[in-house]
């Protein structure tokens, strides 16, 4: 019995190549308590496994978070498979509106603490009593009247290329770091404002808007489905598109184009852009902003110093990496002194 992956990602592109078949990007989540997490991710490997199902989820004690890529001609087969288990019987699933046959290229069902880190003690608060769930027009609606406050509870690398008109943009890098920082800087319209938060899915505010109604905000509501969900609303029944810019996701597309204004410039020459890279060097992996010119001349690489890096053969680059650990690096998401226009 396979509970692991066993392929490469070369590997995996290779036989998606091969196969010629198209798939759908897909993500979903759901709050529920799960007694024993490990059980149900393993249940869950093994029948996505068996359905070629790509991509990356996690399994808590509070839930499940997934984005995940389905061949096409499988995705009833798919969905039967999660109406079979109760709390995920008739989900919404949001489908990416640009599709990517190698969105993922692995799958990944990995247990976790929670679902999305907020770093909140959920048993200090009522994490069922959620704010109120708005579709595109009825969010177009509300974000349009002076008495609403509309924030964004993404980090600052996703908002940079993307957001609503009129939106707070939290300056953070994580979604924890917002919390705080927004309650603190509403702290004064916890009564005579509405609270409207948005993010990529919808999982972020779902959580989010039960803490600010415990925190003391009267009137509280949340974009169902995120960002992603929106779109596909606005363009289905001809709404007005009140987002401008690329929607940030997280898998090898990086972005949805939201609309055709590019609101983001180059982290290097300061050219209007919004393509977001890893810098090539493997011991670097810093993600930012780069333009074609700028990928070109820097040979995808983020600095001079990991460009140098990059040209030394395969060999003594991976003896530099060697003992090192970079994450921690990567995830100043465009924050790096190197970068000379950096948001």
């Amino acid at each position: 019995m396979q509970l692991y992956n066993k392929l490469s990602a070369k590997e995996r592109a290779e036989l998606i190549d091969k196969a010629g078949e198209d798939r759908l990007t897909i993500s979903f989540y759901a709050y529920h308590n799960i007694g024993n997490p490990q059980i149900f991710r393993n249940h869950m490997f093994i029948h996505w496994n068996e359905l070629d199902v790509l991509g990356r989820t996690y399994v808590a004690h509070e839930g499940i978070n997934a984005q995940i890529s389905v061949p096409a001609k499988r995705f009833d087969e798919f969905k039967s498979h999660l109406d079979s288990v109760s709390f995920l019987n008739g989900i919404r699933l949001n489908i990416a509106i640009e599709q990517d046959n190698k969105s993922f290229l692995k799958l990944k069902v990995k247990i976790r603490k929670k679902i999305v880190a907020d770093g909140l003690n959920d048993d200090s608060f009522d994490v069922t009593n959620k704010g109120i769930h708005l579709d595109a027009e009825k969010f177009n609606e509300i974000i349009s009247r002076e008495d609403t406050v509309l924030v964004d509870m993404r980090n600052h690398y996703e908002s940079e290329i993307g957001h609503f008109e009129g939106a707070v943009t939290p300056d953070v890098d994580t979604f924890r770091d917002s919390l705080p920082i927004i309650e603190e800087d509403l702290k004064e319209h916890k009564e005579d404002k509405n609270l409207v938060m948005y993010c990529t899915g919808g999982i972020r505010c779902e959580k989010a808007s039960a803490y600010y109604k415990h925190r003391g905000f009267k009137n509280v509501y949340q974009l169902e489905g995120g960002i992603i969900e929106y779109t596909r609303q606005v363009k289905a029944r001809g709404l007005e598109n009140k987002f401008i810019g690329k929607n940030f996701v997280f898998d090898h597309r990086r972005a949805e184009r939201g609309s055709e204004d590019i609101i983001a410039q180059c982290h290097q020459c300061g050219e209007p852009c919004d393509t977001h890279t890893n810098c090539a060097n493997e011991a670097c992996h810093l993600l930012f902003i780069q333009c074609e010119s700028c990928k070109t001349k820097m040979d995808e690489c983020c600095s001079d110093a990991c460009k140098d890096i990059h040209n030394l053969p395969e060999e003594e680059q991976k003896a530099l990496r060697k003992g090192k650990h970079a994450s921690n690096k990567i995830f100043k998401k465009g924050r790096s002194e190197v970068l000379k226009f950096k948001d």
